[in-house]
This record gives structure tokens, sequence and C-alpha cells, in this order.
């Protein structure tokens, strides 16, 4: 049981304050360490898909993510040229289910979150440095490590480990442009741009290219636009009108980290990003926090804390394993550069949706229709 025990969250991201509810939602007495002066975030867009959504709405924030976000009604697949649509996945019938497909600023998301925590009881400490040798609180009964890519706890536990650049990288924007509720995919030779409504007059766009040249990890490094546009110029009238009002872009590069070996000791427990970074071909890395949260704060609450962690691990990993697996596939099937096979690829997509519509989505039910919140 949870009730008056002492936890302890490092990084006020949106793993680390889910986690911070779903423990103080069960009695726990939990403080949240963020390093940051202020809890704020870069100018980017979220896919929360229905296992994200099932969690916010278990923690109480799903009349609120709705609220503040776009309900997505469609995904469509487009030639990169000609904008053509090549496969289009109604989402309506995960939305009728009760957990939506919800676009949203990700900064909104982490007010609400954070909002979120206070209401329940959690303590933000902003300014707050910790590294893993430091002592613990009094009575501290747990660690949570939410501190993202470059966790020091991860690497703690964890030993040296090797990233690799997948000679990729991507671009983030956010102009002002009215956008129907659906998100769409540009799919080019050797690039990619994906693109969806946030709300309040705003759409998001990620473009992502293939180089050799190397790009920092990291979503802080501003580039210049026209760089972007350079990089995209090929594609339709429509993605350029776009890229035409981008007046402010960053930019970085996209590196595959394993899924961490070890993600816990006695004292410590990872999650999110600092136990399993996620390139974002399949919109999952927030929606896998989400899910860690929860299965988390559910093992400590039902478990000695040496039995939860272990089952904590045993729950989350063989599914975030294939979510990333997931990922890295769409990332090929989306740069298809030989123009015969990608004509080939594209029409197999729009003969298969046209004769069984949703055959393309239930693929995904592995996915989307799993809810952690049920057990």
């Amino acid at each position: 049981m949870l009730i008056g025990q002492r936890i302890t969250v490092v990084g006020a991201g949106i793993g680390g304050l889910a986690a911070a509810i779903a423990l103080a939602k069960r009695g726990a007495q939990v403080t949240v360490l963020e390093r940051a002066p202020e809890i704020r975030e870069v100018g980017a867009g979220l896919q929360i898909s229905p296992n994200g959504s099932a969690v916010l709405d278990a923690l109480g924030l799903g009349d609120a993510l709705r609220a503040s976000g776009v309900v997505n009604r469609a995904l469509q697949l487009c030639d990169h040229r000609r904008g053509a649509p090549v496969l289009r996945m109604d989402l309506a019938t995960y939305n009728a289910a009760g957990h939506p497909f919800v676009l949203i600023h990700r900064a909104r998301l982490i007010e609400l979150l954070a909002h979120g925590a206070r209401e329940a009881g959690v303590e933000i400490r902003l300014g707050a440095e910790v590294h893993p040798s430091d002592s613990p609180l009094s009575e501290e009964m747990l660690r949570i490590g939410a501190e993202g890519l470059h966790s020091q706890m991860r690497a703690t536990l964890n030993g040296p480990e090797s990233a690799f650049f997948t000679g990729q990288a991507a671009w983030r924007a956010v102009i002002a442009d009215d956008a129907p509720p659906e998100s769409r995919v540009y799919m080019g030779p050797g690039r990619h741009l994906v693109t969806y409504p946030l709300g309040n007059g705003l759409r998001n766009i990620v473009a992502v290219e293939e180089r050799h040249a190397w790009v920092d990890e990291g979503w802080s490094h501003p580039d210049d636009p026209e760089n972007l546009r350079r990089a995209f110029a090929g594609f339709s009238p429509e993605v350029r009108g776009w890229l035409d009002k981008v007046s402010e872009t960053h930019i970085w590069g996209l590196f595959r980290h394993p899924v961490a070996h070890t993600w816990h000791s006695d004292s410590w427990a990872l999650l999110g990003d600092a136990a399993h970074p996620t390139l974002p071909f399949l919109a999952q890395g927030a929606n896998m926090a989400l899910e860690d949260a929860w299965v988390l704060a559910d093992c400590l609450n039902a478990l000695p804390a040496d039995e939860a962690l272990a089952l904590y691990q045993a729950r989350r990993r063989p599914r975030v394993v294939r979510a990333i697996e997931t990922a890295n596939g769409n990332a090929r099937n989306f740069h298809l550069r030989n123009p015969l096979i990608r004509t080939a690829a594209h029409t197999a997509l729009r003969i298969g949706g046209a004769v069984a519509p949703s055959a393309p989505l239930r693929r995904f039910d592995w996915l989307y229709g799993h809810d952690v919140t049920k057990g």
C-alpha cells in the first residue's frame, strides 16, 4: 500500500507528472524535483492515442484534455508530390469507444498535468538539481527517474551505453493555420512530413529528412527555416504553402538508443525516455510514458517495493520494445526512394484501403486498444 509513503519523482515532464498524480491518488506523499527554474516546454505538438488518453481519463484529466486539444478524426497518408491521398484511416471507432485520439500542444498538456499534480497534493520543487548519489529525503521509499533522454540514473543502473545516429534529422515548427481535425503524413523519397492541428488556429509540423551530416540530439537547436523549405521543395504546393509560413524552427538529430536492460534498483526506478527513448515514427513517446506512470503506481500499490519494481519492468519492457520496433519500421516505409517500389507500395495501400478500410488500423489494435488502467 502507498498510503503515507514518501516518493520523489525526478523530472517534471509528462511521465514524471503523470506518475506523481497516479501515486498521490493512491495515498503517497509525492515530491517532484525539477532542475529547471520553471515548468516550460518548446512549441511542439503531441498525438495522444487511446492508450494514452485512457491513462489521462483515469487520472481525472480526460475532460481537460478534450477541451484543450483536438479530437483527431482520421490519419491520412499522402503522396509527397501531388498531395494525393494514399490511405485514409478513420479513427471514429476508437474515438467512439471512449478514449479518443487527441492532438494537443505539448506545453498545454504539461500545464494540465502540473495543475492536476498540485490538485492531488503533489509538491513541485523547481530549480532542484538531483544526482543518483544524493542522500534520500527523510523516510523516502523510492525515487523515480523521469529525467528524460540523458537520465543520470539510467547511466548509473546500466553503465555507459552507445546510441547511434540514424542518418535522420527532424524539424519541428508551429504555424498559424486553420486545419481540419485530422493528421496527415506526406511520404517522399528519403523524407516525410507530418502535420496536424493543435486547436486555437495552430498547426503542428514535424519534417524528417535522411542525411549524412550529423546533427546534435535534443530539441533546442534553432535552425534557419530556409533549410527546412529547401529540404521539402519537391513536395506539394499545399505543403510548401505551410512551410512558407514557418518563421521559427528547431532541428534535432534522431538517435537510436537501446531500451534499458535494468529499470530499477532497491531505491530507484526509471520511467519514460529515461528507460526507453523512442523515435517519433509512431507518436508513442508520450503515450508510453503515460502507461509507465500508471503501471508503476499500480504495482507499487499492490506489492512490496522489490516485487513491485520487478513486476513493473516485466509488464512494461516487452510492450515498449514492440512499440519501438514498429516505429522503426514506419520510418523505412515512409521514405521509399525507388520510384517503382514507392508507386507499387502506395498502390497496394490504396487498393487495400478500398477493399478493407478498417484492416490497416486493426493491425495496431495491440497498441491503441490496450488499456493499462484495466490491469
